[in-house]
Protein backbone atom coordinates (compact mmCIF):
# COMPACT_ATOMS: atom_id res chain seq x y z
CA UNK A 1 0.00 0.00 0.00
CA UNK A 2 3.19 2.05 0.34
CA UNK A 3 4.22 1.64 -2.93
CA UNK A 4 0.79 2.23 -4.22
CA UNK A 5 0.21 5.52 -2.32
CA UNK A 6 3.72 6.86 -3.20
CA UNK A 7 3.05 5.88 -7.40
CA UNK A 8 -0.76 7.79 -6.76
CA UNK A 9 1.21 10.90 -4.94
CA UNK A 10 3.50 11.36 -8.13
CA UNK A 11 1.04 11.16 -10.65
CA UNK A 12 -0.88 14.03 -8.67
CA UNK A 13 2.51 16.10 -9.53
CA UNK A 14 2.15 16.27 -14.02
CA UNK A 15 -1.88 16.90 -13.17
CA UNK A 16 -0.94 20.29 -10.73
CA UNK A 17 1.56 21.11 -13.28
CA UNK A 18 -0.38 21.18 -16.37
CA UNK A 19 -3.10 22.68 -14.90
CA UNK A 20 -1.31 25.72 -13.59
CA UNK A 21 0.24 26.03 -17.11
CA UNK A 22 -2.76 25.95 -18.47
CA UNK A 23 -4.97 28.08 -16.74
CA UNK A 24 -1.95 30.70 -16.53
CA UNK A 25 -1.65 30.42 -20.33
CA UNK A 26 -5.09 30.75 -21.43
CA UNK A 27 -5.55 33.90 -18.88
CA UNK A 28 -2.80 35.69 -20.29
CA UNK A 29 -3.85 35.27 -24.16
CA UNK A 30 -7.22 36.54 -22.62
CA UNK A 31 -7.62 39.97 -24.78
CA UNK A 32 -7.60 43.06 -22.90
CA UNK A 33 -4.36 44.50 -20.85
CA UNK A 34 -4.88 44.02 -16.85
CA UNK A 35 -2.79 47.35 -16.02
CA UNK A 36 -5.27 49.03 -18.04
CA UNK A 37 -8.36 47.36 -16.48
CA UNK A 38 -6.73 48.07 -13.10
CA UNK A 39 -6.15 51.86 -13.65
CA UNK A 40 -9.49 52.19 -15.90
CA UNK A 41 -10.22 54.24 -19.35
CA UNK A 42 -8.91 57.20 -18.14
CA UNK A 43 -5.20 56.48 -17.18
CA UNK A 44 -2.74 57.80 -19.49
CA UNK A 45 -0.06 55.85 -21.28
CA UNK A 46 2.68 56.80 -19.07
CA UNK A 47 0.65 55.18 -16.23
CA UNK A 48 -0.63 52.14 -17.70
CA UNK A 49 2.98 51.47 -19.20
CA UNK A 50 4.38 51.94 -15.23
CA UNK A 51 1.47 49.63 -13.98
CA UNK A 52 2.77 47.01 -16.03
CA UNK A 53 6.00 47.32 -15.15
CA UNK A 54 4.78 47.01 -11.63
CA UNK A 55 2.71 44.22 -12.18
CA UNK A 56 6.16 42.21 -13.98
CA UNK A 57 3.66 42.52 -17.33
CA UNK A 58 6.70 44.13 -19.18
CA UNK A 59 8.49 40.33 -19.31
CA UNK A 60 8.37 37.73 -21.95
CA UNK A 61 5.40 34.86 -21.07
CA UNK A 62 7.58 32.17 -20.62
CA UNK A 63 9.46 34.10 -17.81
CA UNK A 64 5.86 35.08 -16.30
CA UNK A 65 5.16 31.72 -15.92
CA UNK A 66 8.25 30.12 -14.47
CA UNK A 67 8.31 33.09 -12.03
CA UNK A 68 4.65 32.35 -10.80
CA UNK A 69 5.16 29.07 -10.66
CA UNK A 70 8.29 29.08 -8.40
CA UNK A 71 6.23 31.79 -6.64
CA UNK A 72 3.29 29.36 -6.15
CA UNK A 73 5.22 25.93 -5.45
CA UNK A 74 7.99 26.85 -3.51
CA UNK A 75 7.12 30.21 -1.42
CA UNK A 76 3.17 29.50 -1.16
CA UNK A 77 2.50 32.94 -2.69
CA UNK A 78 -0.40 33.02 -4.94
CA UNK A 79 -0.36 37.36 -4.76
CA UNK A 80 -2.45 39.71 -4.19
CA UNK A 81 -5.64 41.00 -6.11
CA UNK A 82 -5.12 43.58 -8.62
CA UNK A 83 -7.79 45.70 -6.81
CA UNK A 84 -6.55 45.73 -3.01
CA UNK A 85 -3.78 44.16 -1.54
CA UNK A 86 -5.21 41.18 0.28
CA UNK A 87 -3.40 38.16 0.17
CA UNK A 88 -5.05 35.72 -2.40
CA UNK A 89 -3.63 32.77 -0.05
CA UNK A 90 -5.25 34.42 2.72
CA UNK A 91 -8.64 35.11 1.00
CA UNK A 92 -9.14 31.32 0.20
CA UNK A 93 -8.10 30.44 3.48
CA UNK A 94 -10.90 32.28 5.05
CA UNK A 95 -13.41 31.01 2.48
CA UNK A 96 -12.25 27.63 1.50
CA UNK A 97 -13.65 25.84 4.67
CA UNK A 98 -17.12 27.25 4.06
CA UNK A 99 -17.17 25.68 0.29
CA UNK A 100 -15.79 22.28 1.81
CA UNK A 101 -18.43 22.39 4.67
CA UNK A 102 -20.96 22.73 2.00
CA UNK A 103 -19.86 19.64 -0.35
CA UNK A 104 -18.41 18.03 2.35
CA UNK A 105 -21.98 17.24 4.24
CA UNK A 106 -23.19 16.85 0.86
CA UNK A 107 -21.48 14.02 0.41
CA UNK A 108 -22.46 12.33 3.69
CA UNK A 109 -25.99 13.18 3.01
CA UNK A 110 -25.33 11.66 -0.37
CA UNK A 111 -23.53 8.51 0.83
CA UNK A 112 -26.27 8.28 4.01
CA UNK A 113 -29.37 8.30 1.34
CA UNK A 114 -28.49 7.18 -1.84
CA UNK A 115 -26.90 3.80 -1.00
CA UNK A 116 -29.74 2.92 1.09
CA UNK A 117 -32.09 3.80 -1.91
CA UNK A 118 -30.04 2.10 -4.30
CA UNK A 119 -29.99 -1.22 -2.28
CA UNK A 120 -33.91 -0.95 -1.49
CA UNK A 121 -34.50 -0.65 -5.72
CA UNK A 122 -32.38 -3.79 -6.63
CA UNK A 123 -33.50 -6.02 -3.84
CA UNK A 124 -37.26 -5.48 -5.01
CA UNK A 125 -36.22 -5.20 -8.33
CA UNK A 126 -39.20 -4.06 -10.65
CA UNK A 127 -41.15 -3.51 -8.10
CA UNK A 128 -42.98 -0.58 -6.03
CA UNK A 129 -40.37 0.57 -4.23
CA UNK A 130 -37.91 0.38 -7.15
CA UNK A 131 -40.45 2.40 -9.56
CA UNK A 132 -40.47 4.91 -6.51
CA UNK A 133 -36.84 5.00 -5.97
CA UNK A 134 -36.11 5.17 -9.55
CA UNK A 135 -38.38 7.48 -10.21
CA UNK A 136 -36.74 9.86 -7.56
CA UNK A 137 -33.68 9.54 -8.37
CA UNK A 138 -34.67 10.47 -12.23
CA UNK A 139 -36.38 14.27 -10.86
CA UNK A 140 -33.05 14.06 -9.20
CA UNK A 141 -30.87 13.53 -12.02
CA UNK A 142 -33.12 16.39 -14.10
CA UNK A 143 -33.15 19.33 -11.68
CA UNK A 144 -29.69 21.63 -11.75
CA UNK A 145 -28.68 23.14 -8.48
CA UNK A 146 -29.43 25.91 -8.80
CA UNK A 147 -33.35 25.47 -9.56
CA UNK A 148 -33.37 23.07 -6.72
CA UNK A 149 -31.89 26.10 -4.45
CA UNK A 150 -34.71 28.60 -5.75
CA UNK A 151 -37.39 25.94 -4.80
CA UNK A 152 -35.69 25.54 -1.47
CA UNK A 153 -35.37 29.37 -0.94
CA UNK A 154 -39.16 29.90 -1.85
CA UNK A 155 -40.80 26.90 0.31
CA UNK A 156 -38.65 27.17 3.34
CA UNK A 157 -37.73 30.75 3.42
CA UNK A 158 -40.21 32.50 1.48
CA UNK A 159 -43.80 30.74 2.39
CA UNK A 160 -42.76 28.65 5.71
CA UNK A 161 -40.26 31.03 7.27
CA UNK A 162 -38.17 28.45 8.68
CA UNK A 163 -34.76 28.27 7.04
CA UNK A 164 -32.57 31.71 6.55
CA UNK A 165 -32.54 32.27 2.83
CA UNK A 166 -29.24 33.74 2.82
CA UNK A 167 -25.57 34.83 4.59
CA UNK A 168 -23.50 32.23 6.92
CA UNK A 169 -24.88 33.61 10.27
CA UNK A 170 -25.46 30.21 12.00
CA UNK A 171 -25.66 26.23 10.71
CA UNK A 172 -29.33 26.43 9.67
CA UNK A 173 -27.73 28.52 6.87
CA UNK A 174 -26.17 25.78 5.18
CA UNK A 175 -29.14 23.40 5.34
CA UNK A 176 -30.84 24.29 2.14
CA UNK A 177 -27.37 25.05 0.14
CA UNK A 178 -26.32 21.31 1.74
CA UNK A 179 -29.94 19.88 0.09
CA UNK A 180 -29.28 21.80 -3.27
CA UNK A 181 -25.82 20.51 -3.54
CA UNK A 182 -26.27 16.63 -2.44
CA UNK A 183 -30.08 16.06 -4.35
CA UNK A 184 -28.37 15.66 -7.76
CA UNK A 185 -25.66 13.25 -6.75
CA UNK A 186 -27.85 11.43 -4.14
CA UNK A 187 -29.79 10.44 -7.43
CA UNK A 188 -26.89 9.54 -9.68
CA UNK A 189 -25.61 7.46 -6.85
CA UNK A 190 -28.68 5.18 -5.83
CA UNK A 191 -28.77 4.15 -9.25
CA UNK A 192 -24.94 3.46 -9.76
CA UNK A 193 -25.48 1.40 -6.44
CA UNK A 194 -28.65 -0.35 -7.69
CA UNK A 195 -27.04 -1.35 -11.03
CA UNK A 196 -23.93 -2.29 -9.04
CA UNK A 197 -25.90 -4.63 -6.47
CA UNK A 198 -27.83 -6.30 -9.60
CA UNK A 199 -24.83 -7.21 -11.54
CA UNK A 200 -23.80 -8.84 -7.73
CA UNK A 201 -27.05 -10.67 -7.33
CA UNK A 202 -26.92 -12.35 -10.32
CA UNK A 203 -23.37 -13.84 -9.66
CA UNK A 204 -22.34 -16.90 -9.45
CA UNK A 205 -21.58 -16.70 -5.43
CA UNK A 206 -24.77 -15.04 -4.21
CA UNK A 207 -26.75 -18.62 -6.19
CA UNK A 208 -24.24 -20.70 -4.51
CA UNK A 209 -24.84 -18.89 -0.89
CA UNK A 210 -29.15 -19.45 -1.33
CA UNK A 211 -28.60 -22.50 -2.36
CA UNK A 212 -26.77 -23.49 0.90
CA UNK A 213 -29.95 -21.79 2.62
CA UNK A 214 -28.46 -19.02 3.95
CA UNK A 215 -30.54 -16.51 5.39
CA UNK A 216 -31.70 -13.70 2.52
CA UNK A 217 -29.91 -10.78 4.92
CA UNK A 218 -27.22 -12.50 5.26
CA UNK A 219 -26.63 -13.36 1.68
CA UNK A 220 -27.08 -9.25 1.02
CA UNK A 221 -24.82 -8.25 4.10
CA UNK A 222 -22.01 -10.48 3.55
CA UNK A 223 -21.84 -10.96 -0.29
CA UNK A 224 -24.04 -8.64 -1.96
CA UNK A 225 -22.37 -5.22 -0.92
CA UNK A 226 -18.92 -5.86 0.02
CA UNK A 227 -18.71 -6.44 -4.12
CA UNK A 228 -21.40 -4.05 -4.96
CA UNK A 229 -20.02 -0.80 -2.96
CA UNK A 230 -16.57 -0.88 -4.69
CA UNK A 231 -17.27 0.45 -8.01
CA UNK A 232 -19.72 2.54 -5.80
CA UNK A 233 -16.83 3.90 -3.70
CA UNK A 234 -15.29 4.84 -6.59
CA UNK A 235 -17.97 6.89 -7.98
CA UNK A 236 -18.22 8.83 -4.69
CA UNK A 237 -14.80 10.96 -5.67
CA UNK A 238 -16.36 12.17 -9.15
CA UNK A 239 -19.61 12.76 -6.93
CA UNK A 240 -17.53 15.28 -4.50
CA UNK A 241 -15.95 16.58 -7.42
CA UNK A 242 -19.18 17.39 -8.58
CA UNK A 243 -20.52 18.88 -5.58
CA UNK A 244 -17.70 21.34 -5.21
CA UNK A 245 -18.66 22.74 -8.39
CA UNK A 246 -21.69 22.88 -7.85
CA UNK A 247 -21.20 24.39 -4.37
CA UNK A 248 -19.41 27.30 -6.36
CA UNK A 249 -23.15 28.33 -7.85
CA UNK A 250 -25.12 27.52 -5.06
CA UNK A 251 -22.99 29.84 -2.64
CA UNK A 252 -23.86 32.53 -5.27
CA UNK A 253 -27.41 32.13 -4.81
CA UNK A 254 -27.54 32.06 -1.07
CA UNK A 255 -24.74 34.77 -0.76
CA UNK A 256 -22.32 32.64 1.14
CA UNK A 257 -18.98 33.89 1.12
CA UNK A 258 -17.10 31.01 -0.20
CA UNK A 259 -14.87 29.84 -2.80
CA UNK A 260 -17.89 30.23 -5.52
CA UNK A 261 -18.78 33.91 -4.82
CA UNK A 262 -14.94 34.95 -4.98
CA UNK A 263 -14.39 33.12 -8.00
CA UNK A 264 -17.29 34.90 -9.95
CA UNK A 265 -16.65 38.26 -8.64
CA UNK A 266 -13.05 37.70 -9.55
CA UNK A 267 -14.36 36.89 -13.09
CA UNK A 268 -16.49 39.46 -13.33
CA UNK A 269 -13.86 42.26 -12.54
CA UNK A 270 -11.12 40.16 -14.50
CA UNK A 271 -8.67 40.10 -11.29
CA UNK A 272 -6.74 37.22 -13.21
CA UNK A 273 -4.46 36.28 -10.00
CA UNK A 274 -7.31 35.49 -8.17
CA UNK A 275 -8.74 33.49 -10.74
CA UNK A 276 -5.22 31.71 -11.34
CA UNK A 277 -4.68 31.13 -7.64
CA UNK A 278 -8.22 30.05 -7.25
CA UNK A 279 -8.27 27.15 -9.48
CA UNK A 280 -4.77 25.59 -8.96
CA UNK A 281 -5.82 25.22 -5.04
CA UNK A 282 -9.12 23.39 -6.18
CA UNK A 283 -7.27 21.52 -8.54
CA UNK A 284 -4.94 20.53 -5.54
CA UNK A 285 -8.10 19.85 -3.81
CA UNK A 286 -9.82 17.48 -6.29
CA UNK A 287 -6.50 15.28 -7.17
CA UNK A 288 -6.47 14.91 -2.99
CA UNK A 289 -9.90 14.05 -3.26
CA UNK A 290 -9.49 11.36 -6.41
CA UNK A 291 -6.10 9.78 -4.09
CA UNK A 292 -8.22 9.63 -0.96
CA UNK A 293 -10.79 7.28 -2.57
CA UNK A 294 -7.77 5.25 -4.70
CA UNK A 295 -7.01 4.45 -1.37
CA UNK A 296 -9.93 3.38 0.17
CA UNK A 297 -10.58 1.28 -3.32
CA UNK A 298 -7.37 -0.15 -2.83
CA UNK A 299 -7.79 -1.39 1.01
CA UNK A 300 -11.03 -2.59 0.07
CA UNK A 301 -10.73 -4.25 -3.28
CA UNK A 302 -8.45 -7.34 -2.27
CA UNK A 303 -6.85 -7.15 -6.07
CA UNK A 304 -5.31 -4.24 -5.79
CA UNK A 305 -4.05 -5.30 -2.16
CA UNK A 306 -2.64 -8.64 -3.50
CA UNK A 307 -0.69 -7.17 -6.36
CA UNK A 308 1.26 -5.17 -4.62
CA UNK A 309 1.66 -7.48 -1.57
CA UNK A 310 2.26 -9.82 -3.82
CA UNK A 311 4.93 -8.02 -5.96
CA UNK A 312 6.95 -6.79 -2.82
CA UNK A 313 7.29 -10.74 -1.78
CA UNK A 314 8.44 -11.37 -5.37
CA UNK A 315 11.50 -8.65 -4.69
CA UNK A 316 12.66 -9.53 -1.20
CA UNK A 317 12.58 -13.53 -2.90
CA UNK A 318 14.59 -12.50 -5.39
Amino acid sequence: MVKYTVKRLVLMIPVVLGVTILIFLLLSLVPGDPAKLVLGNEATVEMVEAKRIEMGLDKPLLVRMLIYMKDVFFRLDFGTSYYNTTSILSEIGARLPRTMTIAGFGILVTTILGIPLGILAAVNQNGLADRICMVLSMIGVALPEFCVAMVLVTIFSSKLGWLPPYGVKNWTCFIMPVIAVGLNSMAGLARNCRNCTLEAIRSDYVTTARSKGVKEWKVIMHHVLPNSLIPVVTSLGTSFANMMGGAIVIENVFSIPGMGQYIVTAINSRDYNVIQGSVIVLAIIFSLIILLIDLVYAYIDPRIKAQYVGAGRRKKAS
